[in-house]
């Protein structure tokens, strides 16, 4: 049996996919990536990773073999279990065991089992139809702006090139511009009285009008309350608060009989847990929750958490 058929279709819905007695097989998103070396451009994609210490059967490999090969899931726990042996003999032989599409399992030094991923399937189904791909090369031209320098000529240098005649006359043109500068120091001087006068005179009729509204508001309530025998309903106010979407599931079960799914989440609710009833899958089976998580890390603690302490065989459910 090549477990690695069914696995890899098990790997584009969960992202956890758990071989009974030997490891499970992790999925997590990762984003696009940029190569700066080479200039490839790569998809947002699902890396794959293996965990040797999440070997409790969940029923979801077993159970998804059974229906496509149309046996019963005690015989096809067998035949899974002696692939896995199999599986387990070579590594025990320092032999390599490569699964298509998904990676290559071996045993390091230490005698524990490593896992190379195989980057030739992209099991992100949102990215489908992506490829990667390379850019060329953007030259970019750095133009240089250069400065011109004005070169400056000192007052004491001009004043010493000319005769003293021609200096008496330069210091008789200079007189208009002092006059000029001072007509603008004056012009401003007015213009800046005129806008603090201006400025002071809106804000005295500003309060003026503020006293005058204030007043008028003080009388329209003061007849609102002592007067008015029909009070005013005011109007209701409706806030729109974003509900937190919740895709990563921790399942206790799945049942036929609806009537024993609602049991299960009585008892998982009387435990402390936030147990719900998920809805009917597309194998017409009832699942219940532990409970449900926005983020995937908090859905993976709480797997590991219940696996450790409640029940081995809950396992993880990632809906769209």
């Amino acid at each position: 049996m090549r477990l690695e058929l069914y696995i890899s279709d098990l790997l584009y819905r969960y992202e956890c996919v758990t071989v009974p007695n030997f490891g499970a097989f992790l999925t997590q998103r990762k984003g696009a990536q940029v190569h700066h070396t080479t200039n490839a451009f790569y998809p947002p994609t699902k890396e794959l990773l293996f965990n040797a210490q999440l070997a409790s059967n969940d029923g979801l490999l077993v159970k998804y073999i059974a229906d496509v090969t149309k046996e019963d899931y005690e015989s096809t726990l067998q035949k899974v279990q002696l692939a896995v042996d199999a599986w387990k003999k070579q590594l025990n032989n320092s032999e390599i065991i490569s699964l298509e599409n998904i990676g290559d399992l071996s045993l390091n030094v230490e005698g524990k089992v490593q896992f190379e991923p195989s980057y030739q399937l992209n099991y992100l189904t949102s990215s489908f139809g992506l490829s990667s791909f390379v850019s060329s090369e953007i030259d970019r031209i750095v133009e240089e702006v250069k400065e011109e320098t004005i070169p400056l000529v000192l007052e004491e240098e001009v004043t010493e090139a000319i005769p003293l005649p021609i200096v008496a006359e330069t210091h008789r043109r200079r007189f208009p511009w002092a006059y000029a500068a001072a007509a603008a120091v004056i012009i401003s001087a007015g213009i800046f009285g005129f806008n603090e006068y201006s400025n002071t005179q809106q804000e005295k009729q500003q309060i003026v009008e503020e006293t005058k509204a204030k007043k008028s508001i003080d009388k329209y309530i003061q007849q609102a309350t002592f007067f008015n025998t029909n009070p005013v309903e005011l109007p209701s106010i409706t806030l729109q608060v974003a509900k937190e979407i919740q895709n990563y599931h921790v399942v206790a079960g799945a049942f036929r009989i609806e009537q024993n799914a609602h049991e299960k989440v009585a008892e998982l609710q009387t435990n402390g847990f936030d147990a719900e009833l998920l809805g009917v899958n597309k194998y017409g089976l009832h699942q219940v929750s532990y409970a449900s998580f926005s983020t995937r890390s908090e859905a993976i603690a709480a797997l590991a958490k219940i696996k450790r302490n409640t029940a081995p065989e809950a396992w993880l459910l990632v809906t769209e």
